[in-house]
């Protein structure tokens, strides 16, 4: 019997996260028919907008599926938009009835929202994984390309969705079968899921000294709170006046307004995809006094933190 796979497409979804998850199964049915099946679902049964306004017809709304299916919720800016009870209840109802859930891109707030990810590892494109953490710090969210996690499946979004597939692909009809797939999109080879989401930091600022690039990662992942300039020359092992040194030569900056910079971007991320206080983001971003976060945020967005979050609100509302 084919495998079934049901779309759920949430307004504002990512096409490119959803064609990318579609595209390796109907590959794989032209080498061994009749594999897979796939359907597209919405809240309505009506056509659904993607972010990039393209309209997606929907065969149904939200039903009963069968036992053995996978069900994926696809979206994009604002996840959380248009949840509701009857989606809630649905979802539980549907785990219950032991169909396998997943979520593309931000899919995984629609599951977390419904209390179905707790004990399971997940993923979701990167730009949300901040907020994501921040919103639900009790689940194991990860920056890898997609996680497999019994009866959950998630994925990061964009092309991660192929290597998703493929490797559904191979672990039901061999790896024969996934290479077979792979080659029909001209890719270079198929990604494991710990594969990263986003370049290598090195690529990501064109350095290509090991230091920099290793407190750079440092920064990252020390926002809440920041580190002195000490500490993080210590952390690579050279002293304060060999880091500053470091950055102006590579990248014409300092530690310090780099580090800024990097929380500032953080900020925003949060301002514009929780409903977090500006208080709370600034706390959450290392940020002790609300007043010098406001002057710190205006001076690199030329926008006040509301003011910032309104526009990117209404851009979210645009693009879907």
């Amino acid at each position: 019997m084919p495998q079934d796979f049901y779309f759920l497409l949430l307004p504002g979804f990512s096409s490119m996260g959803f064609i990318s998850a579609i595209e390796p199964l109907r590959v794989a049915n032209r080498f061994a028919p009749d594999l897979y099946r796939w359907h597209v679902l919405s809240a309505d049964g009506g056509a659904v907008l993607a972010s990039n306004g393209m309209s997606v017809n929907a065969e149904a709304a939200l039903q009963v599926l069968p036992k053995g299916a996978t069900l994926l919720v696809v979206a994009g800016f604002d996840p959380l938009a248009c949840y509701s009870p009857v989606l809630h209840h649905w979802l539980r109802r549907l785990d219950h009835d032991g169909v396998t859930l997943g979520g593309i891109d931000t899919g995984s707030f629609v599951l977390a929202e419904a209390g179905l990810l707790d004990g399971y590892r997940l993923t979701l494109h990167w730009e949300a994984l901040g907020a994501f953490k921040e919103s639900y710090p009790q689940l194991d969210a990860t920056q890898e390309l997609f996680e497999i996690d019994r009866r959950r499946i998630t994925s990061a979004g964009g092309t991660a969705s192929i290597d998703l597939m493929l490797d559904l692909i191979a672990q039901a009809h061999g790896s024969e079968l996934a290479i077979q797939v792979s080659e029909q999109f001209v890719l270079g080879r198929i990604r494991p899921r710990q594969d990263h989401q986003r370049m290598q930091i090195a690529s990501r600022y064109g350095i290509s000294n090991k230091k920099l690039a290793h407190v750079i990662g440092i920064m990252e992942q020390n926002t809440e709170p920041p580190l002195n300039t000490l500490q993080l020359a210590e952390a690579i092992k050279v002293t304060r006046r060999q880091l500053e040194r470091l950055f102006r030569l590579h990248l014409n900056d300092t530690p310090s307004t780099f580090y800024l910079r990097l929380r500032l971007e953080k900020a925003r991320q949060l301002l514009r995809q929780t409903d977090m206080s500006v208080l709370e983001v600034s706390i959450a971003c290392g940020f002790e006094s609300p007043s010098y976060f406001t002057r710190s945020y205006r001076a690199r967005f030329a926008r006040c933190p509301r003011e910032d979050r309104a526009v990117g609100a209404k851009g979210a509302v645009l693009a879907g």
